[in-house]
């Protein structure tokens, strides 16, 4: 039987909402192909064999196919020199049939992410990891978000979860998740408002803030972190975290773990996201909205 069962009511289903999204990003894209206009495309490059990075980035491929996008995969050794790369972000900078494009993390170790994020041109960066983005995301400016941030305030919003004036709580200070969806949490927008406390390794006494959260945003990596007796009853709780664990029984030989133990929390949360199938779609789609959107010029003229 499916963990989820009994709790349907209570999900906030990514992959519902983001099957749903996609439709409306397809008819967009049919309406500009009608009005003679390009194709979006997006580019990925992925540095090396590494098992879930190979398929997170064949899924993104696959979901532009999905929604009428044009997508160009560039594939480079695990060996590949720090300069071999930059070489290869500076030609898609300059192409100018490539709307944006992702580098695809982790990267090998001998390779500065921060110099890799940095040489991606701002205007093209659909991950919205660039300094550019984040600062104006900081300021309320209009910016590409980070694809996680972004697809979880898109769950919020879509869902109808009331976050003016809640108490939320975020677990986990990453540049990725965690730091830029306690910034969006907290701006004054339709989905923000929240009065935002942000926990990491050195807060003290971690459980006493769980429990004042109305909304709850994990992304620690840590599996099944979060128990029934952490949280207040009717809390929103979103688990970013995905882990696989190995299980014999399972055909795959694994099964993925939330930060989240679901089966504790959700008869307590009034809302919930299932591992998988909650932010994980979410954020592959939110790209390809990122994407849609520098196509369009919407952000940067």
């Amino acid at each position: 039987m499916a963990k989820t069962a009994g709790f349907e009511d209570k999900l906030l289903s990514g992959r519902k909402l983001s099957k749903l999204m996609k439709e409306e990003i397809k008819v967009m894209v049919d309406q500009l192909i009608e009005d003679g206009k390009d194709r979006p495309h997006l580019a990925a490059i992925l540095v090396g064999d590494d098992g879930a990075s190979e398929t997170y980035v064949n899924h993104k491929v696959k979901m532009c196919a999905d929604v009428g996008f044009e997508s160009t995969l560039v594939r480079l050794p695990a060996e590949c020199s720090e300069a071999e790369l930059l070489e290869r972000i500076d030609e898609l900078n300059r192409d100018e049939t490539v709307d944006g494009f992702i580098v695809q993390l982790p990267l090998p170790k001998h390779i500065d992410v921060e110099k890799v994020t940095q040489a991606i041109d701002h205007r093209k960066d659909v991950d919205g990891f660039h300094p550019v983005n984040i600062g104006r995301m900081t300021q309320g400016m209009p910016a590409y978000l980070p694809a996680t941030p972004f697809g979880i305030v898109q769950m919020l919003d879509r869902y109808n979860v009331e976050t003016s004036g809640k108490e939320c709580v975020v677990l986990g200070r990453s540049n990725i998740v965690g730091t830029p969806m306690a910034v969006l949490l907290s701006r004054s927008r339709k989905v923000g408002n929240c009065t935002v406390t942000l926990c990491h390794s050195r807060t003290k006494d971690v459980e006493a803030h769980i429990r004042r959260a109305d909304i709850l945003v994990v992304a620690l990596g840590l599996p099944e972190f979060v128990r029934g007796d952490m949280v207040k009853e009717g809390v929103v709780v979103v688990d970013v975290g995905i882990t696989r664990i190995k299980d014999p029984s399972k055909k795959s030989g694994f099964r993925l773990l939330g930060d989240v133990h679901f089966q504790e929390v959700a008869p307590k949360a009034s809302m919930i996201t299932p591992v998988p199938g909650g932010v994980g779609p979410m954020t592959v789609v939110s790209l390809l909205m990122n994407t849609l959107k520098a196509s369009q010029k919407e952000i940067y003229q």
